[in-house]
């Protein structure tokens, strides 16, 4: 079962974590868990949920254990793999957090791997509603709030810029001008490439991104990135 209930030893194995830290966690209060019979339990999907919500405040360290514990040492996993040139825009056209989100799924839909646009949009809607996937420096990375094995042939990664920003609902108070859209068909690969994404986003990179002209220049950026990450020892 995907989404079956977990002990306080499953969930520190699941995420690369200290039993006796996840138990101290869980004391407080900081972490998604109930006492169920005297002791912590955790829904999967909720821990889902909270990794995605909280991995942009991990450092990197934190972010090479969780891939590591997602299987990312063992899958030779590269997420800039996932992109593909007819997935990148770099003057995508929208004004509004609605049409940037249509726009994203259109985009994917023209790589020809998307079976539901229909429902990848409002999958992705949903999880907007429920809180804003902006990071620091300008950057977004929508995506369902849980995998969504049916709705392409493989996982995809859409990468889109818009020529100004715009108000994405960042609890960091900026503007959002660039955005990775993700469709993961498993929980684990999901959580793999939100913290990859999450370790190449630096401001340098970032800016870098800002100022190429051509989505094979992005792409390269990403890819060299990457490179220096995957040779640091994941």
């Amino acid at each position: 079962m995907p989404y079956r209930s977990m002990s306080l030893e499953d969930f520190a194995e699941h995420v690369g974590m200290d039993v006796r830290q996840v138990r101290r966690l869980a004391d407080r209060g900081s972490l998604p868990a109930q006492k169920v019979g005297g002791q912590w339990r955790f829904n999967r999907a909720e821990v889902t949920e909270w990794l995605q919500q909280e991995m942009p405040s991990f450092d990197e360290r934190r972010l090479i254990t969780l891939e590591q514990a997602m299987g990312g040492e063992a899958s030779g996993m590269t997420v800039t793999e996932l992109i593909g040139l007819e997935g990148i825009d770099v003057a995508l056209v929208a004004n509004t957090r609605a049409s940037v989100l249509r726009e994203l799924v259109n985009l994917a839909d023209r790589t020809g791997r998307l079976y539901d646009a229909k429902g990848l949009l409002q999958a992705v809607q949903e999880r907007e509603s429920m809180c804003s996937t902006a990071l620091p420096h300008g950057v977004a990375i929508p995506h369902p709030r849980q995998p969504m094995p049916y709705v392409s042939s493989e996982p995809i990664i859409c990468v889109a810029r818009l020529t100004r920003g715009l108000g994405f609902g960042s609890p960091y108070r900026d503007l959002t001008q660039l955005f990775f859209l993700i469709c993961c068909h498993d929980d684990r690969h999901h959580l793999r490439v939100l913290a990859r994404l999450v370790r190449l986003l630096d401001e340098h990179t970032i800016h870098r991104i800002m100022a190429v002209e051509a989505p094979e220049d992005l792409l390269a950026c990403l890819i060299e990135k990457e490179s220096q990450v995957v040779s640091q020892g994941l």
